[in-house]
């Protein structure tokens, strides 16, 4: 799911960082509720957690954001859940039976689950949940999953019963992030009344419930002590909003907050060294890719009811987006932004997914004087000697609008490498940060802009990162590049229901390489994840995983005051 942005490894210089010490943290200036979340948090077993984002939207259909989605993961149940070794595990549901032809999934749910307000959870939840994520074309993401769900029926109070049109290789996948809502709750609503839906009680039957929450400042749960499961050891976790990465740094130090989910790597060295803080290093839970989106959407291809579709033309022409790709210095981006802590990218499916991830695609190697030559040969002059080029037909500059989310950490540092770098081949970056809701705004379905630095979260299974690059999702706001490719679209169809492991992986990697050569996206890097706590407070986290996911039920469920 989106980080976007979510998997931001923070970017800022060291000094900030050394001078940011003698100054008391500062979280986002507390809304009216605010005062009650921070004495609740500081009485009993209550979790600090630190993070630069904050959830957009309590309404799991039409969230966007991965703050949002880790709620979710605490909040809601799923039939499955995904494990730091990226297997899966029954969930709600204690038995999954599948028919010969794998087409039948047949789910019988744990016995006694009961939502937060008390009320049973039965099949009949489970089947009303799939059904309107399936049904709502509003909503953004969710529906992807139930792509091949022909038919799911409630048998009895226990069964639910998935009829799929043909039988696909990742059911697990498809599941563990379809969360089951209480139809007591969302029943009658549908279609834009779904979509609107504030959902502000949220009521799930997971092993943590909502308590508080205010957006861009916290989100108080409370430990579920009816959790079917094992409950928590906690007594609930607070969510807290930092405006900056400095700030958030100095929390931790202090004793504000207890684990931040993201720091600068800038702070590594100082914080190893604090005797009451423990730093993890590794891949994140959900692989992580960041991107430079390129707004490549055909005009006639704009969508009817949102579109704006105000991208600069030069970005249709392949030339310019491979002078860009030349003119990227990805390690300089990695070792400035990343010290070092990350990978150069190369397609929008992550090297962290493993057998998925076409590693024997050749990256365009960083070279100023070819990147000039392509632009030179396509046309493009700067026929005024301002520096900037112009179309061929001189109708615009080569002025492109750079955009990011205000909440990443990473992006501004990595807009100033690329606004040098371009501007070394006669491009112009304008450069803006906007709000998270208002950078979503411009970008899907309605592309009204050129180029967003943002980023994906993605699941163990490459299918829903690929389907970001079909041409059915650039109406529904998933798509955010607007690219379009007959031959990608019928590959994804396939890779869809190919059930030979190596006969997918193949069709995958042709996917991969047609994009990669088509250039919706620049890939600067895939960015390790980088998470601190405080050994004073809750001891038990797991820092032995193959991911690293503090903020995960995998820790959260285990974790123990220190007495």
């Amino acid at each position: 799911m989106k980080p976007k942005w979510f998997m931001a490894v923070l970017a800022t210089l060291s000094i900030l960082l050394l001078s940011a010490c003698s100054v008391p943290a500062q979280p986002a200036a507390p809304a009216s509720a605010g005062e009650p979340a921070a004495r609740q948090a500081a009485a009993g077993s209550v979790l600090r957690v630190g993070w630069s984002g904050s959830p957009d939207s309590l309404n799991p259909g039409v969230a966007v954001l991965t703050e949002a989605y880790t709620i979710y993961g605490l909040v809601y149940s799923t039939l499955y859940r995904l494990n730091l070794d990226g297997t899966y595990s029954l969930d709600l549901a204690e038995r999954a039976e599948v028919s010969e032809d794998g087409k039948t999934w047949t789910f019988t749910l744990r016995a006694g689950a009961t939502f937060h307000d008390g009320e049973p959870v039965t099949a009949s939840d489970v089947a009303f949940s799939f059904n309107l994520y399936k049904n709502t074309a509003g909503f953004p993401f969710l529906p992807v999953y139930t792509d091949y769900f022909e038919s799911v029926e409630a048998v009895d109070e226990r069964t639910v019963v998935i009829k799929l049109s043909e039988a696909i290789p990742n059911m697990e996948s498809q599941l563990y992030t379809l969360f089951v809502l209480p139809e007591h709750v969302w029943g009658g609503l549908e279609g834009q009344a779904a979509v609107e839906f504030q959902n502000l009680e949220m009521i799930g039957s997971g092993p943590f419930k909502l308590v508080e929450y205010s957006q861009n400042q916290f989100v108080r749960l409370e430990t579920n002590r009816d959790f079917y499961g094992t409950p928590a050891k906690i007594d609930g976790v607070v969510f807290q909003t930092f405006d900056n990465a400095d700030a958030l740094v100095q929390a931790l130090r202090t004793g504000q907050v207890d684990m931040i989910t993201e720091m600068p790597n800038t702070a590594v060295a100082a914080l190893r060294n604090d005797p009451n803080v423990q730093l993890v290093a590794g891949p994140p839970l959900g692989p992580g890719v960041t991107d430079i989106i390129l707004n490549v959407l055909d005009p006639e291809q704009c969508p009817p009811d949102d579109g704006e579709c105000t991208g600069h033309p030069a970005l249709l022409d392949l030339n310019v987006r491979l002078a860009l790709a030349h003119a990227t210095d990805k390690q300089q981006i990695i070792d400035v932004v990343l010290l070092g802590l990350g990978s150069p990218g190369l397609t929008l499916i992550p090297d962290g997914l493993g057998i998925w991830y076409n590693n024997k695609l050749e990256d365009y190697a960083f070279d100023i004087a070819l990147a000039n030559k392509i632009l030179d040969d396509a046309g493009y002059a700067d026929t005024d000697g301002d520096g900037v080029r112009e179309m061929p037909d001189g109708s615009q500059s080569l002025v492109f609008r750079m955009n990011w989310p205000s909440d990443s950490n990473d992006a501004p540092r990595m807009a100033e490498i690329l606004s040098s770098a371009w501007a070394q081949i006669g491009v112009k970056a304008e450069l803006q940060a906007l709000d998270p809701d208002a950078l979503t705004a411009i970008c899907c379905p309605t592309f009204d802009f050129d180029v967003i630095l943002w980023g994906w979260g993605s699941d163990p299974d490459p299918s829903f990162l690929l389907s970001v690059m079909t041409t059915d999702e650039i109406p529904t706001g998933t798509s955010e590049t607007g690219y379009s490719n007959p031959e990608y679209d019928a590959l994804y169809r396939q890779q869809g229901v190919t059930l030979d492991v190596e006969e997918r992986k193949a069709i995958v990697w042709k996917m991969q390489e047609i994009v990669h050569k088509d250039l919706p996206y620049i890939i600067p890097y895939y960015a390790q994840s980088v998470q601190a706590f405080r050994t004073d407070r809750f001891r038990g986290w797991i820092t032995d995983g193959p991911k690293v996911a503090l903020e995960d039920q995998s820790s959260l469920m285990v974790i123990e005051p220190v007495r």
